[in-house]
């Protein structure tokens, strides 16, 4: 235990890491599977494609191999820029697909009727979107967000696979290689992983039991 109590310091900047991490990747997800679940929903035919082939592609391919291709493929096309950023592009890509389908499942939700009562009161489909659908299913998937949530703070942690040492895995891997002691020291990182999920999950029953859509 002394490993975790003289290295306090590098566990929590590791973990202030890991969610700059997190919190960055899931709101440029939230954005582009946004406009992703736009497009699925939407009338015109060739954005509805282009979002089913994206979520089919994106949903197929591992995390960890995009997050290689990203950091070591851009490079080699010229674009070069921080490892941090570079892979929260690349998990925002991927997350985003997985963010269009939740934010779909929420529109289904949304009674059928309500659409045509705003297109019978002239609506457009903009409108109906932004003040009728998208308000609803926003409060019908709570929970199912901060299940994203926390599969994207849990998975930040291939990061570190890609040269993010920053983070809160790759601190202690560094850690675990100066004092060959994983069972401490990436137990002490379980309990960080497990007190963020645990926190995530409460304040999303806290949002949820405030904001719940009575049937």
């Amino acid at each position: 235990m002394g490993v975790i109590t003289s290295h306090l310091g590098v566990f929590g900047d590791g973990l202030l890491v890991s969610l700059e991490l997190s919190g960055s990747t899931f709101a440029l997800a939230g954005v582009l599977g946004l406009l992703l679940a736009c497009c699925r929903i939407g009338p015109v035919i060739p954005l509805r494609v282009f979002g089913w082939a994206y979520v089919a592609a994106l949903r197929s391919v591992p995390l960890l191999v995009l997050l290689t291709l990203f950091v070591f493929g851009l490079p080699e096309l010229g674009l070069v820029y921080s490892l941090f950023w570079t892979a929260v592009t690349a998990m925002s890509l991927y997350w985003a697909a997985f963010f269009c389908e939740v934010i779909r499942s929420g529109v289904r939700a949304v009674a059928v009727g309500q659409v045509e009562a705003g297109r019978a009161l002239g609506l457009t489909f903009g409108q109906i979107l932004r003040l009728i659908v998208l308000p609803q299913a926003a409060r019908s998937v709570i929970q199912p967000l901060a299940s994203l949530l926390i599969a994207v703070t849990l998975n930040s942690s291939l990061a570190a696979a890609v040269g993010v040492t920053q983070e809160l895995t790759g601190q202690t891997q560094l850690l675990d290689q100066q004092y060959a002691q994983p069972l401490v020291t990436f137990g002490a990182a379980a309990l960080c992983y497990v007190a963020l999920t645990l926190v995530i999950g409460r304040l999303a029953g806290g949002l949820e039991r405030r904001l719940v859509v009575l049937r």
